[in-house]
């Protein structure tokens, strides 16, 4: 079972199609989403579309309980806010269908899922020792799946070690016998220092993981979010990763 992972599009439509294009040349068997299909960029309802038709799993994030009116918008702050209000404005029927039926957390093929953590699987990200252990120690299963925070993470547990930070482009882990937390990083708005869309492939039977990263059209997105008139330093932010 080959199964391709993304988290954290924020309708950013341009980075998504770049990355199914290459999930598409992997030819995975399944398709996973980790949440926050939308929020922050211009294209909500054609992202939305796209993981409704690609994803055999898919959670819900922060974003996708704030824009379909779950989550208050005071939750959020400045910039976060006002892309959030935009993308509730805009969303058809058909979307708010979609992000409806979406839940934060769940498993599949014995591996656990959370857009944020184990304890916190709305907004609390995952970027301490401390939070990873806790979430591992919470989950059941030896193989935890997270987003929310836009960076590509792996660790691992072995014995009574802990070993990991971020994962660039390339990296592969071998995870047989191990625990394990990853997080893909974010298709639509990384925030680890490289400005590609990222996604993680995983063989679940060989125990092996890999973090890729995709080149997109970046001035796409940032014209059509200068056009949308959405906040100016959410679309600059886009080419330095950040």
């Amino acid at each position: 079972m080959r199964v391709a992972v993304v988290s954290d599009i924020h309708s950013n439509l341009a980075a998504l199609e770049a990355v199914l294009a290459a999930i598409d040349a992997d030819a995975p068997d399944e398709l996973w989403c980790l949440g926050d299909l939308v929020g922050y960029g211009p294209r909500p309802n054609e992202c939305c579309a796209a993981i409704a038709e690609r994803a055999g799993v898919c959670l819900a994030g922060n974003h996708d309980l704030a824009v379909r009116g779950e989550i208050e918008l005071e939750e959020f702050h400045g910039d976060a806010a006002l892309a959030a209000r935009w993308n509730r404005e805009r969303l058809t029927p058909e979307s708010q269908a979609i992000l409806d039926a979406l839940e934060p957390r769940g498993s599949a093929h014995g591996v656990a899922l959370y857009h944020g953590s184990a304890r916190d699987p709305v907004w609390e990200y995952v970027l301490s020792d401390e939070a990873a252990v806790a979430t591992l120690a919470l989950a059941d299963s030896p193989l935890v799946l997270v987003g929310h925070s836009h960076v590509a993470l792996r660790i691992v547990v072995s014995g009574d070690e802990l070993d990991g930070g971020l994962a660039p482009a390339g990296t592969e882990l071998e995870l047989g016998g191990l625990r394990a937390l990853l997080n893909p990083g974010s298709v639509g708005q990384p925030r680890d220092g490289d400005p590609r869309a990222a996604y993680l492939l995983l063989e679940l039977e060989k125990q092996r993981a890999e973090f890729r990263r995709v080149e997109y059209d970046i001035a796409r997105t940032q014209r059509e979010m200068r056009d949308a008139g959405l906040p100016e330093l959410l679309a600059a932010r886009l080419e330095l990763g950040q």
